[in-house]
């Protein structure tokens, strides 16, 4: 069994190396985590000027939300990545002559979309779980305007810490990336407290 399991995960890491699969995975995950994090800024700040006083709702209103973000990215990535992979592997056959899609260059191909769809997928859930963290301990900070805070805090650490993913992965300065990254969280609460203030 154990012998099975290592060939199995060895196959999976030839595939990844073949189909490219950690660069293409990473770039998905950042970039649909930073969309899960700028919508739950949305979340939050449309339930904090609505006046919504209940973590509940906050919470099933967050992590709704966040699950149809997972199945569209899910779905989304996934017929996107295999029509594109398709069409290049049918591409190279025509060119070598020779039926690709069952070699292991197709096999590496298939196997490149489940990852990345599987990325996809969990990335903006993963990002909404982390920022809404302070609603599911509400009790231990009082006042429900501290625990907005709290979450909102969570969202611009979690967008910081993209930036510096980001930075690190195009050898550039991470500080300066992370503060990117939060100035659009930041863009993103001006305006949505500026959309949902309520009327002089």
């Amino acid at each position: 069994m154990k012998h099975r399991i290592s060939d199995l995960l060895q196959q999976f890491h030839q595939y990844g190396k073949l189909a490219n699969v950690a660069e293409i995975a990473r770039r998905y995950f950042a970039m649909n985590a930073f969309d899960g994090a700028l919508t739950m800024i949305g979340v939050l700040m449309g339930n904090f000027t609505a006046g919504v006083d209940t973590p509940r709702i906050v919470v099933s209103t967050g992590l709704a939300t966040s699950v149809a973000m997972g199945i569209s990215g899910l779905w989304g990535a996934y017929l996107t990545e295999a029509a594109e992979r398709k069409r290049e592997i049918t591409e190279i056959s025509e060119q070598v002559l020779i039926d690709l899609h069952d070699t292991r260059i197709g096999k590496a191909s298939r196997f490149a979309v489940a990852v990345v769809a599987v990325v996809d997928g969990i990335s903006p859930a993963l990002a909404a779980l982390i920022i809404l963290s302070p609603f599911f301990i509400a009790d231990l900070f009082g006042q429900i305007q501290f625990v907005y805070f709290s979450a909102l805090g969570m969202a611009l650490l979690s967008l910081f810490a993209l930036g510096a993913f980001l930075g690190t992965v195009s050898k550039e300065n991470v500080f300066l990336y992370g503060l990117r990254t939060v100035v659009a969280g930041l863009v993103s609460i001006g305006i949505s407290y500026l959309l949902g203030a309520p009327g002089e």
